[in-house]
Formats: C-alpha cells, sequence, structure tokens
C-alpha cells in the first residue's frame, strides 16, 4: 500500500533554466509532521485501478471506522476483547491492513516490528524464493513497505538495500508505459496543505518504477549536500532518466554543481545514461561554451590521468576516446530504459548500497 534511437538535435543549446529550489524529499526531519496521519489526501490512479472509488472509499471507511473504535477507552476494549476471541492475530488480511494504518499514521517503528512479525508468519519468508523460482507479489509488498519505512526514518542504506532485494527478482517490462493525460498532469498538482498517500496497484508495472523512484529520493539529500559526493551525483543521473522530463530541473542543478567542481567523476556513465538530451549537456560541459568541465566518464580514465604524465598525446588521446564514447552512447538511445535501469540495479547493487550512510 505504500505502498529513443534519436540523432541529437542541432538546434542551439538550451539554455538552462536552474531552479530556485530542488524537488524537496522526505527525511527523518519529516515524520513528526505526519503523525497520526493529519492532514493528509489519498490518492489513486484512476486509470491504472479501474476499482479505484471502492479502493479509495474501502480504504477511508475502514480507517475512519479503526479511529473510531480507538477513540474512546470503553470502545478500545471491547474491540481488543473481540479480537481475541475471533484469535484475529492469525490472520493475515487483519496483519497486513494493521500494518498499512500504522504506516498512514507514521509509526514507522512500530511498522517495521509488524511487517517482521507478518514474515513469520508467511512461507517461504520476505527474500526468500517460493517452489516456482520467484517470490511472490504480496513478499515484494512487504520489502517495500519495509524499504518505506526506512526512508522515512533516514535511514537510507536500509531502504536501499529492501529495494534492490526486490528489484533483483523482477524482470523489466518491454517499455516504459505510455502516460496518461492524468499522469502528465500530476506533476503540477494545486498547492495543499498535508502530506499525499498514494495508494498504488502491486504488481510488477509497478513496483519496478516505484523502487526506482524510492531510489532517487534516497540519493537526493546526499548528491546535493554542500561536501562533494560524485558517486551519489552519478546515480541520481542515472535514476532520474525514468519519468524524463520530470526531473529535468533537478538535473540542471546536478549540472550545476558539477560546473562549480569544475570536474566530475562516475566512470558508470557510459554503461547506464541514454538519455540524449543527458548525454547533449554533458557533451557540451567539454567545450569552450561548456567551461571545459573535466569529465572522468570512461572506465580507468581517472588512473590514466593520476598515475602517468599527463603529455599531450595521453590528453588527446582521452579526449578522443571521449567522443568516440559518445557517438556510441547516441546509437544506444532506443534501448529498454527499464531494462537498463534495471540492470544498473543488479550490477551495481554493492556500490549502491556502500554509497549511502
Amino acid at each position: 500500500m505504500w505502498r529513443w534511437k534519436e540523432e541529437p538535435s542541432n538546434t542551439a543549446h538550451k539554455k538552462r533554466k536552474l531552479a530556485d529550489g530542488r524537488e524537496k524529499t522526505m527525511s527523518s526531519d519529516d515524520e513528526e509532521g505526519l503523525g497520526k496521519g493529519r492532514g493528509r489526501h489519498i490518492l489513486v490512479n484512476k486509470t491504472e485501478m479501474p476499482t479505484w472509488s471502492e479502493i479509495h472509499e474501502g480504504f477511508r471507511t475502514a480507517k475512519e471506522s479503526w479511529a473510531l473504535l480507538h477513540s474512546h477507552d470503553g470502545l478500545e476494549t471491547e474491540f481488543k476483547k473481540i479480537c481475541a476471541s475471533w484469535k484475529t492475530d492469525s490472520w493475515l488480511w487483519f496483519r497486513i491492513f494493521l500494518t498499512d494504518m500504522i504506516i498512514y499514521q507514521g509509526q514507522y517503528r512500530k511498522a517495521l516490528s509488524s511487517l517482521h512479525q507478518m514474515a513469520s508468519m508467511q512461507h517461504p519468508q520476505p527474500g526468500q524464493q517460493s517452489p516456482s523460482g520467484q517470490a511472490s507479489l504480496e513478499q515484494y509488498r512487504a520489502l517495500i513497505q519495509q524499504a518505506s519505512c526506512h526512508y522515512a526514518l533516514g535511514e537510507y542504506r536500509m531502504a536501499c538495500d529492501k529495494l534492490l532485494d526486490v528489484v533483483g527478482g523482477l524482470v523489466p517490462p518491454n517499455q516504459i508505459p505510455t502516460k496518461s493525460s492524468e499522469d502528465q498532469g500530476r506533476f503540477k498538482p494545486k498547492a495543499r496543505k498535508g502530506n499525499e498517500l498514494k495508494l498504488l496497484p502491486c504488481t510488477s508495472k509497478h513496483v519496478l518504477p516505484f523502487c526506482l523512484q524510492l531510489m532517487l529520493a534516497c540519493f537526493k539529500l546526499r548528491a546535493f549536500t554542500d561536501s562533494r559526493d560524485d558517486l551519489s551525483l552519478g546515480h541520481v543521473v542515472v535514476l532520474l532518466q525514468y519519468d524524463w522530463p520530470q526531473g529535468e530541473m533537478l538535473f540542471l542543478k546536478a549540472i550545476e554543481k558539477i560546473c562549480q567542481q569544475g570536474s566530475f567523476q562516475y566512470e558508470n556513465f557510459f554503461n547506464y545514461v541514454t538519455n540524449i538530451d543527458m548525454l547533449e549537456e554533458f557533451a557540451y560541459l567539454r567545450t569552450p561554451e561548456g567551461g571545459r568541465i573535466q569529465l572522468e566518464l570512461l572506465p580507468n580514465q581517472g588512473m590514466l590521468i593520476k598515475h602517468h604524465t599527463v603529455t599531450r598525446g595521453i590528453t588527446k588521446g582521452v579526449k578522443e576516446d571521449f567522443r568516440l564514447a559518445m557517438e556510441r552512447q547516441v546509437s544506444r538511445c532506443g534501448e529498454n530504459l527499464l531494462s537498463v535501469l534495471h540492470r544498473f540495479c543488479i550490477n551495481e547493487k554493492v556500490i549502491i548500497i556502500q554509497s549511502l550512510p
């Protein structure tokens, strides 16, 4: 519950519009403001859920009924007696609802405890494989909920660890789903007080994008601190490719930081960055107009520069290697992006987790 081959354009280089402030992500400092679910807006994707109205009203009714049953000591005592008599602790669906409610209320530590208890009731446990060889979506749901709780508590390494466990068992879709007009408009919501709780279908089509977006949220705060962290910044660039151009302004902030640093090192760049707009921007950085930024994007390029005498021939060779690599990369712009990002999560799991505190 928590639940292109495309050629570079010949037009003049786009003027960078650097945002006054990047999109805020929730951290542990925000938890107090979420207490007891006050001011929350429940969002359901109408396109993806044909029965969205029933789901929306069902959850609202359930959480209001739960609040009513716990609004008075007498009601709460009687309700606990009924639960004990009916042995509701053994009802998996009931424990799932309780966990959803706890998360909705912002009690993340308690939710993690509940999720671990539920794991002991399920066979196989989350993270293990079923007889068919794959973990079930129900087990993925539990892992994603754990990741969401860890993220809300500021435990980003734990969050990514759970997310990568999920991604490792998924097969990426053949292509990124086409966004409906509703989806395209959801990135410019009207200003409202409070926070939003999104109810998403627990399907592989939605699980992978959710994992990618939550991983991005984990790295955003770290990548844009005053201290330099090229590895986290590189991960952000890779993950921003999903849902492009939603993250364009944040990408431009990454470019701004790289310009301020005067250099940038991320040797996995050509393995996972295939977005044509991003490729154009990085190619521009090396030009006189772009500031002649030193980019170490090729494997072992940094070692070559740091551990050898930088003669004119070596420097020229690095420039030529970069040009050829960029030309090859443009030919990859038509690759299935979700497959590229899925491969990023699988191949770089260790370094992704180690990049976080």
